[in-house]
This record gives C-alpha cells, sequence and structure tokens, in this order.
C-alpha cells in the first residue's frame, strides 16, 4: 500500500483588484450597480479566451467588493493557481488587457510573496523601493504598467504623499498625473517578457495524449474538458483514505475503457506521467508491460480514471443532481450569450449541432463560476458536477470506439526531458537573455581573456551589502554615471594626499553612489573630524596586519601556487637553461608581484573546465556578466593558460 500523504502547504495564489476612476455615486446601491455592469462586459469581452481556458485549481472570476475603511467599493478576485505559474502570468496579461479596453479601470495584482511584479523586475527597480515602502504604489492603467514614486525629500514634489498612499490617495494621483508615474522601460519590459505571446501562448502551454480510459471520463471530458485538471490534482495529491475508494471502482469500472485524446496543460501532464504509481489489483486497472507501444496510454487513463473515482468518492452521499435545481437565472445570462455571439464564440457552429451544444454547456459553467458563482451550498464540487453529467448526459460507447480510428495524433512530450543545453537556453529565455551564438573557431582562436579579468573586476567593484552582491549590468541596461573627482576628494579627505596602497575593500555603502542610484549625491563634505580619524586609524591598522602576513607567508610555499610577473616574462623567452634557472626565479618570485589577472584567468579556467560541460560555479558567474567562454577542446586540461 502507497503510502502518500497530503503535505499542509500554502496554496499559491494571486488576488486582482480593480477600481474605477470616475467619481463614486452617493448612494452606494447605484455603485454597486454600476459595478456589476462592468463586470458583466469585462467577463463578456474576454469570455472567448477565458472559457476554453484548463486552470489548474481555481478559474479568473470577478465579483463585487463592498468599501471597508479608506477602501472603496470595487472588483475583486482571487484565483488558486497551484503549481502552475503560468495560470498567474496569464491573469496579469487579463488585467493589461482590461486597463487598456476600459481606461477608467486601474487595477493592482499581488500574491503570495506581494508585488510579484516588483520582484520579476527587481534587477531594474530604483533604488529607493523596496517591499517596505512598496504598498499601493503599483498599478494597471490603460495597459500600462505604472509606479506611484515616493518624494526624496519632504515636500518636494506636493502631488506625493510622504508617507504610504491610501488607495484613495493612489486613484487620484493616478488620474491627475498620468504621464508621471509610468513605470520605466526596463521594469515595463521584464513584465511583459513573462506575458509575450499571449492569447496564441495558451494554445502552447496544452499537451493532447492518447488514454485508455473508461467511456464515463470521455464523455465528462468531451462535456467539460476542464475537469481533468481536478482529476490530476485529485490523483496527485491522494492519501490513503482516497485510495480506499479505488480498491473496487464503483462509477467509472475498467471493463468499459477505450482509446481517447485528452488535452492537458503541460503542467498537468507532468504531475499526472511523473508520478509513479501502482494499481490495487482489486481495481481491475491492470497495465501491459512497458515494452507495449500502448503502454503510456494505458499508464495515463488509469492514473486519470483513478483521479474521476476519488473525486466521485467524495461527494455527498445524499447528492441526487436530476432533483437539484439550480436556481432562477440570472438577469446577466441574455447578454452574456448575445456578446458570445457577437464575439463568434461558437465559431459558426449550427444552433442545436452537438459542437454548439458543448461550447454552450462551457459557457454556462463558465458564467457559473466566474460571473454569477452563488455565495451558497448550490455551487457544485467537482465530484457532484461529475456525477450530473453523468446523469443527465447519456453517451454510447460505440461511438467512441468508432472514433479510435480517427484520433488526432499525439503530442511530443519530449520537453520533459530536456538536456542540460536545453534547459540553459529556457532558464536563458525565462531571464530575457538573447541565446549566445555559437563560438567559431576563429573566435576560439583568437579568444581575449582580457574579457574575463576585466568582468571579474567589475564585479569585484560593485557594492555588495547583506542583500547581496549587484552584477555588472550591460552599458544598454543601466548607463553609469560615476563622479570621479568627488570620489578622489572623498578619499583625500579621510586618508590625506599621497599615493594609497590597499586591498580593502570595506568600504561603507553609502560612500559610494552606485550607477543606479536614486538616493541622490552624497555630502563628501559632512565627514566629522572623528570620524576621519577613525577610518583612517582603521585602514593603518589593517595594512598593518597585513604586512604582517605577508611576512609570515614568506616563509611558506603559497607563493609558489601564485604566477609572478616574472614568471610570466620568462614564459616568452625560450633558452636551453630553463632548468637552471628554476631554483633562482622561485627565490626571486618571493618578491616579484603576482600576475593577478593571469591567476585569476587560470583559476576560472581550471574550474570551468572540471565542469565537463555541466553548469557550475564558473560558468553560472561568468553567463551572470555576460561572458561566454569557448568550449574546452583540450583532451588534457593544462593548469595554466598560453598567452596570445
Amino acid at each position: 500500500m502507497e503510502a502518500n500523504l497530503k503535505l499542509a502547504t500554502v496554496e499559491d495564489t494571486v488576488e486582482y483588484h480593480l477600481f474605477l476612476l470616475t467619481n463614486e455615486p452617493k448612494d452606494p446601491e447605484d455603485h454597486k450597480e454600476i459595478l456589476l455592469k462592468y463586470i458583466e462586459k469585462i467577463m463578456t469581452r474576454f469570455a472567448p479566451m477565458l472559457v476554453p481556458y484548463i486552470w489548474q485549481n481555481q478559474p479568473f472570476n470577478l465579483k463585487y467588493k463592498p468599501g471597508k475603511g479608506d477602501v472603496p467599493a470595487h472588483m475583486f478576485g482571487m484565483t488558486k493557481f497551484g503549481d502552475n505559474i503560468e495560470d498567474e502570468w496569464f491573469i496579469v496579461y487579463i488585467i493589461k488587457q482590461i486597463t487598456k479596453e476600459f481606461p477608467e479601470v486601474v487595477a493592482r495584482i499581488e500574491d503570495n510573496d506581494g508585488e510579484f511584479l516588483l520582484i520579476e523586475a527587481a534587477d531594474f527597480l530604483p533604488k529607493w523601493l523596496d517591499p517596505d515602502n512598496s504598498t499601493n504604489r503599483v498599478f494597471f492603467h490603460h495597459g500600462e504598467l505604472c509606479i506611484i514614486p515616493a518624494p526624496r525629500k519632504p515636500g518636494a514634489a506636493s502631488w506625493l504623499p510622504t508617507s504610504t498612499p491610501t488607495i484613495p490617495q493612489a486613484l487620484s494621483i493616478i488620474q491627475t498625473h498620468p504621464e508621471k508615474i509610468v513605470a520605466s522601460e526596463s521594469i515595463r519590459a521584464a513584465v511583459s517578457r513573462r506575458i509575450t505571446g499571449y492569447p496564441e501562448k495558451i494554445e502552447a502551454c496544452l499537451h493532447r495524449a492518447h488514454c485508455f480510459l473508461p467511456a464515463g471520463v470521455a464523455a465528462v471530458l468531451k462535456q467539460q474538458p476542464r475537469l481533468v485538471a481536478a482529476a490530476v490534482q485529485a490523483f496527485y495529491l491522494r492519501d490513503p483514505v482516497d485510495l480506499r475508494a479505488c480498491r473496487i471502482f464503483r462509477t467509472f469500472l475498467p471493463e468499459t475503457r477505450i482509446m481517447t485524446s485528452v488535452t492537458f496543460t503541460k503542467c498537468l501532464y507532468a504531475q499526472l506521467s511523473q508520478q509513479k504509481f501502482v494499481p490495487d489489483r482489486r481495481s481491475g486497472y491492470q497495465l501491459p508491460p512497458p515494452s507495449h507501444p500502448q503502454f503510456r496510454a494505458h499508464e495515463l487513463g488509469m492514473k486519470l480514471a483513478h483521479g474521476f473515482e476519488i473525486l466521485c468518492s467524495k461527494s455527498s452521499p445524499h447528492f441526487s443532481s436530476p432533483k437539484k435545481s439550480p436556481g432562477p437565472p440570472s438577469p446577466l445570462w441574455p447578454g452574456f450569450l448575445e456578446s458570445l455571439k457577437k464575439n463568434d464564440y461558437f465559431k459558426g457552429q449550427i444552433e442545436g449541432s452537438a459542437q454548439y451544444q458543448g461550447r454552450l454547456e462551457m459557457a454556462k459553467n463558465y458564467f457559473q463560476l466566474s460571473v454569477n458563482r452563488p455565495e451558497s451550498t448550490l455551487a457544485l464540487s467537482p465530484g457532484e458536477e461529475i456525477l450530473t453529467l453523468l446523469q443527465t448526459r447519456s453517451f454510447d460507447i460505440e461511438d467512441f470506439k468508432k472514433e479510435e480510428a480517427n484520433l488526432p495524433p499525439e503530442d511530443d512530450d519530449q520537453w520533459l526531458h530536456l538536456s542540460p543545453h536545453q534547459l540553459d537556453q529556457l532558464l536563458q529565455e525565462a531571464a530575457g537573455q538573447k541565446e549566445s551564438e555559437p563560438v567559431s573557431k576563429v573566435e576560439e582562436q583568437n579568444y581575449d581573456l582580457t574579457q574575463v579579468s576585466e568582468s571579474m573586476k567589475a564585479f569585484i567593484s560593485k557594492v555588495s551589502t547583506h542583500k547581496g552582491a549587484e552584477l555588472p549590468r550591460e552599458p544598454s541596461e543601466a548607463p553609469i554615471s560615476f563622479d570621479a573627482d568627488a570620489f578622489f576628494n572623498y578619499f583625500d579627505k579621510i586618508l590625506g594626499p599621497g599615493p594609497i596602497e590597499s586591498d580593502s575593500d570595506d568600504v561603507d555603502e553609502d560612500g559610494v553612489d552606485c550607477s543606479d542610484s536614486d538616493d541622490g549625491d552624497l555630502d563628501f563634505e559632512s565627514q566629522e573630524p572623528g570620524e576621519e580619524a577613525s577610518l583612517k586609524g582603521t585602514l593603518d591598522s589593517l595594512k598593518s596586519y597585513m604586512a604582517q602576513m605577508d611576512q609570515e607567508l614568506a616563509h611558506t610555499s603559497i607563493g609558489k601556487s601564485f604566477t609572478t610577473q616574472k614568471q610570466v616574462e620568462s614564459l616568452t623567452q625560450v633558452t636551453s637553461n630553463n632548468s637552471e634557472e628554476e631554483d633562482s626565479d622561485a627565490e626571486e618570485s618571493v618578491l616579484s608581484p603576482v600576475d593577478v589577472d593571469l591567476n585569476l584567468v587560470s583559476n576560472i579556467l581550471e574550474s570551468y573546465s572540471s565542469q565537463a560541460g555541466l553548469a557550475g560555479p564558473a560558468s553560472n558567474l561568468l553567463q551572470s556578466m555576460g561572458v561566454q567562454l569557448p568550449d574546452n577542446t583540450d583532451h588534457k586540461p593544462t593548469s595554466k593558460p598560453t598567452t596570445h
């Protein structure tokens, strides 16, 4: 018996709030009617995209939310997207399009992590913006991402609140200063990369596979394809109690199995196919040997049947769908249906045909769940919905068997088995980086290793805080502004005039004007005499400590592990007495300065070579700085690189 226990985890949830910029009526009921009309318009306008979409857990939905405190009444939605992050970004696309097509609508969106749009664009945010002050600052308006700035100094901008803005303040700023709050191009581009390709991308996220499953499951999925998500989740999150219902199947008998085509999302398909599971012998679901050409179809069908059986077992024992009244029809339905017809939702199907009725049923369920969801016990669970379809819709097994000969081909699932190189490409695409072109042989021979050392120097010279180190950016991403005179005046004031030699990087973070800092210029003249003396004493003490370390290391062999400048010069001279001069060179190397660049490149290349083409610290660090090394074609890696 398999003991696959459910984990008590917080479900990933995204919330979205849509506000109207129009003047709010004095009567709350009038405002409610206006918001309900907007909900009808929005859900109807985007129904062609939303109706056939297969959600991981919950669909996109909107409902009226009354005002509370300083938050006015507005349209509100919440979706649990679970493991499929594409659901969340599809909702971001929908929200963006809503504000584009309805200019009077302003929207904000957040998930369990908070302002996840800012997290996506973290590399391009201004210095002043952090999780502590980002509340009520990030909105979509006119289809553009907007960030309400904070004043650098109190009273610098009268239209900006000095503290965290309230929702009414934010809406007022958006309405009066829309051109001043649009996020920078780099921030908007970072978010846009995640939603580029919609709505066409919806089809790319689907996977069609053949499944050998009971005819009842095939009939249910033909009516409501979205129920495949609930079945996969029921199987994926099963526990021993759930499996008791699958010892002997009561709803979906194995004797009725037929071959059919099922549409999954890629996330659902991966969850279903990658889990190892052996059915109970009493269930009647026996699998052919793994070498059988249809083993995968039998295995997928068996798992899916278990998920549907688990869902039905959780419905109320007193449930009787034919006697259950769905309640009075909503007054919104006629207008909703008419708008669907205008938007060519039915794709030219003749009214009354099987295809028309199938799309109509999908639209009704979408309307009930997303537009007119009742806040009562009349809302059906997935298991009750499945039983309702089985009891109210008739199907013929022979018809399904006839369709077996004309099934559409399966999709290739090679995307589940990516090579390391393909995985690197996906990660680069997700990070918004262009795929690097392969290095030609001529470029390999003329590769300039100074690029490695210069990139590392730029990385080391960046600011490092408790939040992490900053990677050097491309000039096109963040133009660098550096005041050299102010920088040297600052150190002259601390250490006095004259040459300074120090390897220390313990410089106060506030003493450096970062390339993309928005905190304003620092006042170097405000250094107190006591602080100046303290800093000078600290650096003098550090230099003395380093000198003592050099004296101790001079009597060890540690210096021989580094390449000195004198050794580099000797490499260019080919003489017959190299072996005789080796001892004298070793003694002089102690006093010779270390060639930092050559040692740096040598160690990085040695680390890169040891990765054997796989991901590792050297390649990850270099790729993050935009440096691509050519492949190592040497059979025997050398400890020291040759110089050109």
